[in-house]
């Protein structure tokens, strides 16, 4: 029948190549077979598939060396890999290069029938996401995501790769970085845009609870459970959940997430009816997941189904030359909230944000900016109102071109001690072991004040300001 999808089915063993023809054919595919990788590139070649189903340990081209074939041919077409317990690792890999799931052998057959569909629906969507990408993406990086830094742009690239896949992702980075943001973002450009994003805090309340807010529960499955309730899983159908410090998440609750990654399918806390669901699961943490793993707060096998897809969210004081922008951008935000017109923040304003270490990220610099925006007057923000209670303080400067330190009264002594460092280290170019002898310390004294200010690796400008 015309218009059936057409699936190429990739096996070196026969048996295994007519029993999954014969199923395929009953659910209404059309399908044709390859006995391996090279023939399997002809074929996909001369008929553009619709979606590829191949066994991973083949002779001569095996499943990956086929994927990578057909990505540089074919890049939207959707593969899913076979493969024994032994080789699960190198499907995992698979999926990071783009195969769109796995499936361990003997085949889970309603779990295949549900990947095909979903794999078929995504080859179906592929063009909307580009237009949608380009949609979303403006002037100041990828969407609200703001910055052009190396460190961003390298994020950018990995939320574009992981966005045209339904792979979980991993998200960590320090408080404040943005880790939700970047999960939204993450929604956005992929063809669950249209679909709700649903976010939970997995160190905000007690098990039982989380449970319920995951889960959702049934009347009378615990006490006050007086109605029906629907969890995460559910509102998030079809869409994308977040799961925020999932690393704090108690490990009974972390067999139960992942058995919904591995079969996507649930009971409701009292239920006896399986729910199946499907939803895009993003996990983030503040903590090292490799470390939590090690100290047996985090399970390894949930840790490695999460971990196809990392992102890695730079600290603030990785890309202070994103701060002009995010300021920008925070300010333009202000004047729509508060209805208050102000331009921008004057150099001096904006040098002395550019040299504190943040902290807080870019959570506690939106927040000086917006308490500083409430406060001023004029049309541009300016030193004198800067949160008096924050840590950002007016900096010492350098008089011209001399040698000459002047630093406001009250400027806490760590802050001149910074400038004076930095000044010197600019004033020899860099050079660390001469910029330490007139400083009078060791080379590996001033090595740990640069790594405790975050400024080890950075270049500092004969202005002496990072």
């Amino acid at each position: 029948m015309a218009g059936k999808p057409n699936i190429l089915i990739v096996d070196d063993e026969e048996d295994s190549r007519i029993a999954l023809q014969t199923i395929l054919g009953t659910w209404g595919y059309a399908t044709d077979v390859a006995t391996e990788g090279r023939e399997a590139l002809q074929k996909a070649a001369a008929l553009r598939p619709s979606l590829v189903v191949t066994d991973l340990m083949m002779p001569d081209m095996d499943g990956l060396g086929l994927l990578t074939a057909l990505q540089q041919e074919m890049p939207r077409l959707p593969v899913i890999i076979l493969t024994g317990r032994a080789t699960v690792d190198t499907a995992v890999g698979a999926m990071r290069q783009g195969a769109y799931d796995y499936l361990t052998k003997p085949v889970d057959l309603d779990r295949l029938r549900l990947l095909i569909e979903k794999g078929l629906e995504r080859g179906r969507t592929l063009d909307e996401i580009t237009i949608l990408r380009r949609r979303v993406k403006d002037v100041w990086g990828l969407g609200r995501l703001i910055g052009r830094s190396a460190p961003m742009q390298e994020v950018h690239r990995l939320i574009e790769q992981a966005a045209a896949t339904p792979a979980p992702v991993l998200i960590h980075g320090e408080t404040g970085t943005g880790k939700e943001l970047v999960a939204r973002t993450l929604h956005e450009l992929s063809a669950r845009s249209g679909r709700p994003f649903v976010a939970v805090n997995c160190a905000a309340m007690p098990e039982t609870l989380l449970e319920s807010e995951i889960f959702g529960h049934e009347r009378g499955a615990f006490t006050d459970a007086r109605d029906r309730r629907e969890g995460c899983f559910e509102l998030a159908h079809g869409g994308t959940l977040l799961l925020d410090e999932v690393a704090e998440m108690q490990l009974g609750t972390q067999a139960k997430f992942l058995r919904v990654l591995e079969e996507g399918a649930f009971r409701r806390l009292g239920g006896k009816t399986e729910i199946t669901v499907d939803v895009r699961v993003v996990a983030a943490t503040n903590k090292d997941p490799v470390a939590a793993m090690k100290d047996g707060a985090f399970r390894e096998d949930l840790y490695y189904r999460l971990n196809v897809f990392t992102l890695a969210v730079p600290p603030l004081r990785q890309r202070i030359e994103d701060i002009p922008l995010l300021v920008t951008g925070f300010i333009e935000e202000f004047s729509g909230k508060y209805d208050k017109r102000i331009t921008g923040v004057d150099d001096t304003t904006l040098k002395i944000l550019m040299s504190h270490a943040w902290p807080g990220n870019v959570r506690e610099l939106r927040n000086v900016v917006e308490r500083a925006f409430i406060a001023c007057e004029g049309d541009v923000i300016t030193v004198k109102v800067l949160p008096g209670t924050s840590p950002v303080a007016p900096a010492a400067t350098w008089a011209g071109d001399s040698d000459a330190l002047t630093a406001p009264i009250g400027l806490p002594l760590r802050e001149v001690e910074k400038q004076f460092v930095l000044r010197t280290l600019a004033a020899e170019n860099n050079n660390k072991t001469r910029a330490a002898d007139r400083l009078g310390i060791s080379t590996k004294t001033l090595h740990n004040m640069l790594q405790r200010w975050g400024l080890l690796h950075r270049q500092i400008p004969r202005s002496g300001s990072a």
